[in-house]
């Protein structure tokens, strides 16, 4: 690209970071405790709620993935969309208001209510990190594959440096804002988001006079598939392998929502169950507007760029959307497209940038909040015993004061750690699509996370036990299953293309994981040597339906 947009670019992204910057120093001023730090102090309201949940989930993985699949594949490509909207159905339905009722922070709350502490605590702790890691390496491949589009694609060096300075600021925003600096810049993001996706669509269906059967065709013939290329099967049903595939990632984006660590925790952030309900239902509405204008995006992009053009810009095709913008202003060396080209491009880094830092939020308070803290009070009862307030505090996840800011600065240390791990992944996985990847978390958090989560809410009889064996025997299958998978390995297109221990043929695990998570967490209750605790049972279902004793 030109030194225009280049630079023009450059200026464009480095305000979004002056400002959030300036966001993280105001809310870095309130007090560190862990409700300030971890939920925000429980202030949103609905609709800021709705909306930063809006921008913690509309990810790279939606704005440049997606858009380049439907771009590359047609309409095989709109099936992310159904996914990821029909999941907040899910979410809507059976988990916001009974999340935040129960729990407290993470989703280690929820099972706890109803389990012995430290042994769940520990297993949902590590499961909501290995979702969050997997989600981070989706984001950190969006930030590499914007900015070598925005230098020419030529420059590696640039990418590595570029994936590293977004680790840096996800770090910072965590480190010094915590949920309030975090959920402010997701509200700014995505108003930037949903105005520049607005703004895109009047021009491409201006450019095609408001007729959109002409940007279908268009897109079919740019595509050079032609008529197949707006019919189901162009990637998805070449044989039964893929079929399988299909199948097994439409379950794992619908079912995958509802057990994701950042978007569980947004609902901690609102006052009420009830204000937790609104705030999902503004996603809803922000998130399927959003949708359906990145169909017509990835069509547009198929027309006006071609999927030759997008395929050989990145092989991923995650550089659809930004090059549809550079056609839409006049092209290269236009100054409308130089404008537009750099303006879309900030606004994939304010996603970048917005999701990555709720996802890293999540992951350290899982480790701060779930594993430090259980260790910690596991040796402090094995070393003096427990005493009767100790006890109290550990029933109700009620840390004292000391503990509280112990915990917000292994949060910190945290986010650190897990910034450079998911900084040195993503270094591997720089030709994989954001949006693939992005299924890939979706998969595991549907295997691990969701059916504990189920089982504890509406099954009387489930155990410690079932919540272990459901946890463990999703997450383990589902990342043994991609690690074994042609993702990593056995094709040219792999993660380490030069070695080949493939094994399983899918590359989304959830169609066999999924089952398996569900199916583990019966074993594990039937075969359970101790009964369910009734008592906390039934303190646990009133405080869900009612929200008497929740936090």
């Amino acid at each position: 690209m030109s030194g225009d947009h280049q630079g023009l670019a450059l200026v464009l992204f480095t305000s979004f970071v002056s400002v959030t910057l300036g966001i993280t120093a105001w809310a870095g001023r309130r007090r560190s405790s862990s409700v300030e730090f971890f939920a925000g102090g429980r202030l949103f309201s609905p609709m800021e709620n709705g909306f930063a949940i809006a921008g913690d989930y509309i990810s790279a993985g939606s704005f440049l993935g997606v858009s380049g699949l439907i771009a590359m594949v047609g309409y095989d490509g709109m099936l992310y969309c159904v996914g990821f909207l029909v999941g907040f159905l899910v979410v809507l339905m059976l988990v916001a208001e009974l999340v935040r009722n129960v729990g407290r922070f993470t989703l280690a709350d929820v099972l706890s209510a109803r389990m012995r502490e430290r042994r769940v605590r520990i297993a949902a702790g590590a499961s909501s990190v290995v979702v969050s890691v997997i989600y981070l390496v989706a984001q950190m491949v969006g930030a590499g594959s914007l900015v070598s589009l925005l230098l020419g694609g030529q420059s590696a060096a640039a990418r590595t440096w570029t994936v590293i300075g977004v680790g840096g600021l996800m770090v910072f925003y965590v480190v010094f804002g915590g949920m309030r600096a975090t959920t402010w810049i997701q509200i700014v993001k995505a108003v930037l988001l949903m105005g520049g996706s607005i703004a895109l669509v009047v021009l491409l269906v201006v450019r095609f006079h408001g007729d959109l059967g002409g940007l279908l065709r268009s897109a079919a013939d740019g595509s050079g598939q032609g008529k197949a290329f707006l019919a189901p099967g162009l990637q998805y049903g070449v044989d039964w392998t893929s079929r399988l595939d299909f199948m097994s990632l439409g379950l794992a984006l619908v079912l995958g929502t509802a057990g994701l660590p950042h978007i569980l925790s947004r609902f901690y952030t609102v006052p009420t169950a009830r204000s937790a309900r609104r705030s999902v239902v503004w996603a809803i509405g922000l998130i399927g507007s959003f949708y359906l204008m990145t169909i017509t995006l990835g069509f547009g992009a198929a027309a006006l760029v071609g999927s030759d053009a997008v395929r050989a810009s990145n092989r991923a095709g995650n550089t659809a959307v930004p090059l549809l913008a550079l056609n839409l202003g006049g092209g290269a060396g236009s100054t409308e497209g130089t404008v537009l080209f750099a303006v879309v491009g900030a606004v994939a880094f304010a996603t970048i940038l917005a999701v990555v830092a709720g996802i890293t939020l999540a992951s350290s308070a899982s480790v701060a909040h779930d594993l430090y803290a259980t260790l910690r009070r596991s040796r402090r009862n094995t070393r003096n015993g427990k005493n009767s307030r100790h006890a109290k505090r550990e029933a109700h996840n009620e840390p004292g004061e000391r503990e509280e800011h112990e915990e917000v600065k292994v949060a910190r240390i945290a986010a650190i750690g897990i910034g450079a791990l998911s900084i040195t992944l993503s270094l591997f996985a720089q030709g994989q699509n954001v949006a693939f990847l992005v299924g890939l978390a979706f998969a595991v958090a549907a295997s691990a996370n969701l059916p504990a989560l189920l089982y504890t809410l509406f099954w009387r009889r489930f155990t410690t036990r079932g919540a272990l064996w459901a946890v463990y025997g999703g997450l383990v299958p589902s990342v043994l299953l991609v690690v074994l998978s042609p993702v990593v390995s056995g094709s040219p297109g792999s993660v380490v293309p030069g070695v080949d221990f493939q094994v399983f043929p899918l590359q989304n695990p959830g169609l066999v994981s999924i089952p398996m998570g569900f199916l583990a967490g019966w074993l594990g209750t039937v075969l359970s040597p101790e009964p369910a605790d009734e008592g906390r049972h039934a303190e646990a279902e009133v405080r869900a339906l009612t929200g008497a004793g929740a936090v």
